[in-house]
């Protein structure tokens, strides 16, 4: 029996670059390797990263990050359609005001304001998770999905897939949590932050991506209408996407 593809490819210049195949989905059936992938920004990889995605066929990347992110570090290959999906950050800036307010922000703080991140993802920014599953439901893979730590905005989508996909949900809990072993912080990254706090913002916590699902019950009674009514993802849909993304 032949080994299984990494599930974790150790670019030099992209960390948390993974591949979403091979957990068991509907009916038992496979989520297909080499298909989905997720990721940090692709805005420094090196020769031999560029190499690699041209490897794996990669022609579709689908950008979670707000505009000057994704100014400041746009894709090189050429052979790759980007589509912008702006989802524009707001945890530094939360935290700076709590400091401005005339105390240090601390870790609890950033704890609360990651939540409150995930949250957002539900209440503003579902149109943008809409439009990546219109994607999804053509022919654009092999893709990766990312932002620019790939962790939040990607972790969530990457959860809504495997949802909808009908992979486990403590499956689904630890690919999210794989973040916290293969993504590289940038130390440089809000330096004017203490280092509690960049700690957590450089992490994924269960809490996190807890606060997002708990935000789905409250506004739309449970994640099947999500899917429908914020999604557009019906049953007819969700079966294409198993037909696509599930091996036989």
């Amino acid at each position: 029996m032949s080994e299984p593809p990494a599930r974790h490819l150790n670019l030099a210049g992209a960390s948390n670059f993974r591949d979403l195949g091979g957990y068991v989905g509907q009916d038992g059936r496979t989520v297909r390797w080499r298909k989905l992938f997720r990721s940090n920004h692709l805005g420094h990889l090196t020769p031999s990263d560029t190499a690699v995605l041209r490897e794996l066929g990669v022609k579709s990347a689908f950008d979670f990050r707000g505009k000057d992110e994704r100014s400041e570090a746009l894709c090189g290959i050429e052979e790759i359609e980007t589509h912008s999906l702006p989802v524009e950050p707001t945890v530094v800036a939360a935290l700076r005001a709590i400091s401005a307010s005339g105390r240090p922000a601390n870790a609890d703080d950033a704890l609360e304001v990651m939540r409150d991140s995930y949250r957002g993802y539900v209440e503003h920014s579902t149109p943008r998770f809409r439009t990546l599953f219109t994607h999804l439901l053509e022919d654009s893979a092999p893709l990766v999905i990312h932002c620019t730590a790939g962790k939040d905005r990607t972790g969530f989508a990457c959860a809504l897939i495997l949802h909808t996909l009908g992979v486990d949900d403590e499956v689904i809990a630890e690919d999210y949590l794989l973040t916290n072993r293969f993504y590289r912080r940038d130390p440089s990254v809000s330096s004017d932050l203490s280092d509690d706090v960049r700690q957590v913002l450089g992490s994924v916590q269960p809490s996190f991506l807890a606060a997002a699902f708990e935000t789905i019950d409250a506004g739309y009674g449970g994640l099947d209408n999500y899917l429908r009514e914020g999604l557009g993802i019906g049953a007819a849909e969700r079966e294409a996407l198993r037909e696509r993304y599930l091996n036989e």
